[in-house]
């Protein structure tokens, strides 16, 4: 069954983050959907990613936190969306190696929470309402664990999840599908390779990179840096997202990627030589000399990779940016916003390595 987005009611969680607030600008600029987005303003929160939104008529806010049920409760009442669209999650592998606690608050509880509210509003609504509803899970690739040498995994892929972070998502996938066959919850869940694009927090690989480059400090590279990752324009995945909102079946799953697979080390190279031409009098070009190898990450995968025949023939959906002419124009967005990032540097992240607390433990 397709659902028409038109003039749909959202509830988002997470909107201020990197992904959902992508989402939210799109919503609100490329189509008449009204939103409801709920964030709680972790560190994670995106500054300035909804200036150019925040004051537009069909665009509501509300600072609370998913894992608050009686909350929850009253946003959906009050709302009435015609789905939720669960954002909402703590995502960066090395914190959760740090502190897995609020992963497991965050990730878990929190979808547990936003499920069961969920659940009480869909049965209270009108038998066509019941029917277009739907309760929209995002979660990731990294659910699967590593993928080996050449292969890619669809959908049918049984969840292996290596780090806290990955465990805690898994978690959360098998508590919707739960909620689906027990209750009968209409849900979907799409599942992503590594984003990029502007607006992303600086704890990130290719927003790190840009950023300790561009300050003359060392590019960390955990391990030998052939750690292989398949990239997608955040864009990119946006549109995939409406895809399976529009189109996706309901208690299915759908894999998002690009296809377009890189090591570690070859994305940081690349980064240091769009530097190098976008910055051609800095001091420390070549910048690939400030690549330092550090110990790598404990339990870090080799490998992920998915295939994506699913999105494409159901919902006919496929990545429409490269990975070289995305890269390309996000090193300029990067430079173009110092302030932007300086200014979480400075304040929120120093840019130094997380996932420490463990490395140690093991030497």
């Amino acid at each position: 069954m397709t659902t028409s987005l038109s003039n749909m009611k959202l509830l988002i969680t997470g909107g201020a983050g990197f992904i959902g607030s992508a989402l939210v600008r799109h919503l609100l600029t490329e189509t008449d959907c009204t939103v409801l987005n709920v964030d709680k303003m972790t560190y994670a929160a995106v500054p300035g990613a909804l200036d150019t939104i925040e004051a537009h008529p069909r665009y509501h806010f509300a600072e609370q936190d998913i894992c608050d049920l009686t909350v929850m409760r009253t946003l959906l009442a009050e709302f009435r969306p015609d789905a939720v669209i669960n954002l909402a999650a703590e995502s960066h592998v090395d914190r959760s190696i740090d502190g897995a606690g609020e992963f497991i608050q965050a990730n878990i509880v929190g979808t547990y929470a936003l499920l069961q509210g969920t659940l009480e509003y869909w049965q209270a609504l009108a038998p066509t309402a019941r029917k277009n509803f739907r309760f929209f899970q995002i979660s990731t690739d990294e659910v699967f664990g590593p993928a080996p040498a050449g292969a890619q995994f669809n959908e049918d892929a049984p969840s292996r999840p290596s780090s806290p972070y990955a465990a805690s998502k898994a978690s959360a996938d098998h508590l919707v599908m739960a909620w689906h066959h027990t209750f009968g919850l209409p849900v979907l869940i799409s599942r992503c390779t590594n984003n990029f694009g502007p607006f992303q927090f600086p704890e990130k690989l290719i927003p790190l990179t840009i950023a300790r480059a561009a300050g003359g400090q060392s590019i960390n590279i955990y391990g030998d840096g052939r750690q292989q990752r398949d990239w997608l324009h955040v864009d990119d995945h946006v549109a995939g997202l409406l895809a399976v909102l529009g189109a996706g079946r309901a208690g299915q799953s759908y894999a998002l990627g690009s296809g377009e697979v890189r090591d570690n080390l070859a994305v940081v190279t690349t980064l240091c030589g769009l530097l190098d031409e976008a910055l051609p009098t800095s001091a420390h070009r070549p910048h690939e000399n400030l690549i330092t190898f550090v110990a790598d990450r404990p339990g870090h995968d080799i490998r992920y990779a998915l295939d994506i025949t699913k999105a494409r023939t159901e919902l006919n959906w496929q990545p429409s940016i490269s990975f070289s002419h995305g890269l390309r124009d996000t090193v300029a967005w990067y430079l173009q916003h110092r302030d932007w990032w300086g200014g979480i540097l400075q304040t929120v992240y120093d840019g130094e390595r997380l996932g420490q607390a463990a490395v140690q433990a093991k030497q």
